[in-house]
């Protein structure tokens, strides 16, 4: 019955909008207290869950994405997807997503995409006549593309709780992020067709050209790390770090946008965000802990298994589990506390990890769009300045589009081994 005791504080906090890791924190420090278990239990489990060599990648992805962001990356591959798509019917819906898409590579995180590509999208959509609620929309949807296109810090994640590769991880995430991306590209599509919104001149070569020139140089840098990684000439902690010292050379070198005033709010913004998350990671694995020694990840193996192990309906109830969870929850809590409990379930029905945590993955990122409290929509909704159920609304479409998204990458595997099985043995 002391398990209670840590659900209900956990619950009571998330109702009171505690941030997640104070309300692992305290849940855990409740539970604790109750049971009578000594003190020194919480620092040993929140090192030791922090402790693990391929999770200091995340503080170099952070830091690169960030630097990439303020040296000039994210206006280049507007411009460069302007040139792309800017001519086609409600062009800057698609080089929304197109841009997303790219930038995907960089950024690896679906929030951070929305408020960088929102920031700069959403005004330039409305100047042009866009519906506020479609450019908002648009804006939260690409953004959930971030997390599944490598390098991905859900990925990451991901690979640390299950002992998975990440280059395999980062490989299996390619497809189904090109899958999504492709059909939010065909909704905008269809949508601004109905809507008659607006398009531009068609770009001339040289222009076309040009643009490919001024990106190029922060597409490499994906290139460089996903063929390190693969390649077996770095570890994803090496990658992350070749990273930051290359996003510093171009921004300072090619794109000359950094100097040493917004270095320093890179600097200052990525040990905040490396920070919160490793204090995330640290009561995690304490509640982790406490949720093992209860024995709740072989109760729920049981029940779900007792109801039934044909796979696809195992798969089923998992996948409304996490998009409810993923609805009120980030990402990378959501993974920490029932990624290792259902690998478990799906592990027991002949589910391949890899492909299971795409499917992880990518229900909880599709949560972050999904109505009422997904985050991406509020951060949207804010730089938009409508509400948050207009915007939820007219994100109905791609919603639906990401459902179908879903349900194709759970049903055939393919789309998550294919390119793990042609490249890494």
């Amino acid at each position: 019955m002391m398990i209670w005791v840590l659900v209900l504080v956990f619950v009571v906090c998330l109702v009171l909008r505690f941030p997640i890791a104070f309300a692992l924190g305290l849940s855990c420090l409740s539970y604790i207290l109750v049971k009578g278990i000594p003190l020194i239990i919480i620092p040993m489990k929140m090192y030791s869950g922090i402790d693990v060599f391929v999770l200091l990648s995340v503080p170099g992805f952070i830091m690169a994405g960030n630097l990439m962001n303020q040296g000039g990356l994210t206006e280049k591959i507007i411009t460069f997807c302007n040139h792309l798509l800017g001519h086609i019917r409600g062009g800057l819906a698609l080089v929304n997503i197109g841009a997303s898409m790219l930038f995907a590579g960089i950024s690896g995180t679906a929030i951070s995409d929305t408020a960088s590509m929102g920031s700069i999208m959403i005004p330039a959509m409305k100047k042009e006549g866009y519906d506020t609620g479609f450019s908002c929309a648009v804006t939260a949807a690409s953004s959930t593309i971030g997390p599944i296109i490598p390098p991905s810090v859900p990925m990451i994640i991901a690979a640390t709780l299950s002992g998975l590769s990440v280059g395999k991880l980062f490989l299996a995430g390619a497809l189904p992020g090109l899958l999504l991306g492709i059909g939010l590209l065909i909704t905008a599509y269809v949508i601004s067709r109905k809507r008659n919104y607006p398009k531009h001149a068609r770009s001339t070569l040289k222009q076309v050209t040009l643009g490919f020139v001024d990106t190029f140089w922060s597409l490499l840098m994906t290139f460089i790390i996903l063929y390190g990684i693969i390649g077996g000439l770095f570890t994803p902690t090496e990658a992350s770090i070749i990273a930051v010292v290359y996003a510093l050379i171009i921004g300072k070198f090619v794109y000359k946008k950094l100097n040493f005033k917004n270095i320093q709010v890179v600097f200052l913004d990525s040990m905040k965000t490396s920070a919160s998350l490793m204090v995330l990671v640290g009561f995690a694995n304490l509640f982790g802990y406490i949720l093992i020694t209860e024995q709740i990840p072989q109760s729920i193996s049981s029940e779900i298994l007792g109801f039934t192990d044909n796979k696809y309906v195992v798969l089923l109830l998992i996948n409304l589990l996490l998009i409810v969870v993923g609805t009120f929850m980030e990402t990378v809590a959501a993974l920490l506390i029932l990624f290792p409990i259902l690998l478990k379930v799906a592990l027991a029905v002949d589910v391949d990890p890899v492909h299971f945590a795409v499917i992880a993955v990518l229900n909880l990122i599709i949560g972050l769009t999904t109505p009422p409290v997904g985050v991406c929509l509020f951060v949207a909704s804010s730089i938009g300045k409508i509400s948050i159920g207009e915007v939820s609304k007219a994100g109905l479409p791609f919603l639906l589009v990401s459902f179908v998204v879903l349900i194709l990458v759970t049903l055939f595997p393919w789309f998550s081994l294919a390119l793990p099985n042609l490249f890494i043995d």
